[in-house]
């Protein structure tokens, strides 16, 4: 049973279909230990409370440094003692530490094919109002562990999703959740869990 927690910054709607997937055995082998957010008021804190995983906030207004902020996250992480760390919907840069210490132990969902539109500044609404701005036909949605780069770590599982005539990026952007996010994101921790893929020179092979 690996011991899972959950960075987030907002609302947490990839978190709830972690907890969904986890109650519906769609994950397994995985236990949810805490979900930690950079805001206080994060309704994401509220859902693990619901949901009896332990709930903290680690602020970055409360310390006068970087370094301090970065310090007490990496110590709030170890206190949990994890063996996989998820980024859904986190927009805090990580410490350079922390991805150094937890390498191949942190993943990301971005909202595209990675690598299009990804990279610094393509988060949230941006990323899809850029695809459709582009008019490409087809973009959706890719788990990937974290490295030191913006979206460039390896790529563990891609899900397409079209795109249809009429979109607005909202609408496009909770078709990606649907359709993409909810799906591949449960997977890969599940796979993760059970042992199914390991990374070799920078590439995920499935076992």
């Amino acid at each position: 049973m690996i011991r899972v927690g959950v960075l987030v910054s907002g609302g947490g709607t990839n978190l709830q279909a972690i907890i969904d997937a986890v109650k519906n055995k769609t994950i397994t082998n995985a236990s949810l230990e805490v979900v930690i957010s950079n805001k206080k008021d994060a309704y994401a804190l509220t859902r693990a409370k619901e949901n009896n995983i332990a709930a903290e906030c680690v602020c970055v207004k409360d310390y006068e440094t970087r370094e301090e902020f970065n310090k007490a996250l990496i110590e709030k992480i170890d206190s949990y003692n994890l063996d996989l760390i998820v980024l859904a919907g986190f927009l805090v840069v990580l410490p350079p530490e922390l991805i150094a210490k937890y390498r191949n132990k942190i993943i990301n969902v971005h909202p595209s094919l990675i690598p299009s539109f990804c990279g610094n500044g393509f988060y949230g609404l941006h990323v899809h109002e850029k695809a459709l701005e582009r008019g490409v036909k087809v973009t959706g949605a890719t788990v990937h562990f974290v490295d030191e780069g913006t979206d460039t770590g390896p790529i563990i599982a891609q899900k397409a999703v079209e795109i249809k005539q009429g979109d607005t990026p909202e609408v496009l952007q909770r078709r990606i959740m649907e359709q993409a996010e909810w799906v591949i994101m449960p997977k890969a921790i599940d796979d993760i869990a059970n042992g199914r893929i390991k990374v070799e020179e920078g590439k995920v092979i499935y076992l």
